[in-house]
């Protein structure tokens, strides 16, 4: 065990593995809360069209799929506000066109095959130092940007009108999550995958509201699950020779039927 810890990727993998866990936690809950799960999962494959263009284009595929991935949840979101489109509706718009565009790209590039499916699937083999500085300073700016706007993020995920009544800029507060939740996104792709990225950002949420109280109980929780998954998932995955983010997914899938359980049975007495 404390081998693994002498090789770079490996401990590379674990460092982001914290972060990411944080942020899927901590992001998650406001997704949870304002039953928008499907807000992950469109973003995540808005993401993988980002990431096919940028191994097109033989650019670094982070720098491509974030631009790209925050456009279209600025956009979601003015749909949302701005028309009398459903979210849903517009989200599986948006989650077509880009895996659309994406698998076109990956048709035109005969190069990086490999590379793709690591994007699709999650690699720790992926994740470099650029990377963990990239996310740590994510990590930063939203412990900061909470210490601001956790209470009125938090009243209008309950009570959205209500906290329009109270002048609240709930619209700002819309777009600014909107933004955070996909640059959280993009930055787990490598680690997760594209194709397990949104369960990163519902599971362990989910778990915690099962069985916490409040919303504060809900969010720390959230983000304690997030980081032991994916601690224990890192580790599993490169001794058993797992897939990274399966062995995470899975994990956080156990623990929450786990907590489903004892939800249920606690009920019952």
């Amino acid at each position: 065990m404390f081998d693994i810890l002498q090789h770079n990727f490996a401990l590379n993998a674990l460092l982001a593995g914290v972060v990411v866990g944080f942020l899927g936690g901590f992001y998650g809950s406001f997704v949870v809360q304002r039953r928008m799960s499907f807000l992950g999962d469109g973003l995540a494959h808005v993401a993988f069209g980002g990431v096919a263009l940028g191994l097109l284009l033989q650019f670094e595929p982070f720098w491509v799929a974030v631009p790209f991935t925050i456009l279209v949840a600025i956009a979601l979101t003015y749909l949302k506000e701005r028309t009398t489109l459903e979210i849903d509706t517009a989200i599986g718009i948006f989650f077509a066109v880009s895996v659309a565009l994406g698998v076109l790209f990956i048709s035109l590039n005969k190069k990086y095959i490999s590379d793709a499916f690591s994007y699709l699937f999650g690699s720790i083999l992926l994740v470099s130092k650029e990377d963990l500085l990239f996310s740590f300073a994510f990590g930063t700016l939203t412990i900061i940007l909470a210490t601001f706007y956790w209470k009125r993020w938090t009243y209008s995920s309950f009570d959205m009108e209500l906290a329009k009544v109270d002048k609240i800029n709930v619209s700002f507060d819309n777009y600014l999550l909107s933004i955070l939740t996909a640059l959280s996104i993009v930055l787990s792709v490598k680690l997760v995958g594209i194709f397990l990225v949104a369960s990163y950002l519902v599971i362990p949420s989910a778990t915690a509201k099962l069985i916490s109280k409040t919303f504060s109980q809900m969010t720390i929780l959230g983000i304690v699950l997030g980081i032991v998954s994916s601690e224990i998932g890192i580790l599993f995955s490169i001794l058993l020779d797992l897939p990274t983010g399966a062995a995470i997914i899975l994990l956080q899938s156990i623990i929450f039927l786990v907590a489903l359980f004892l939800q249920k049975f606690t009920n019952k007495q």
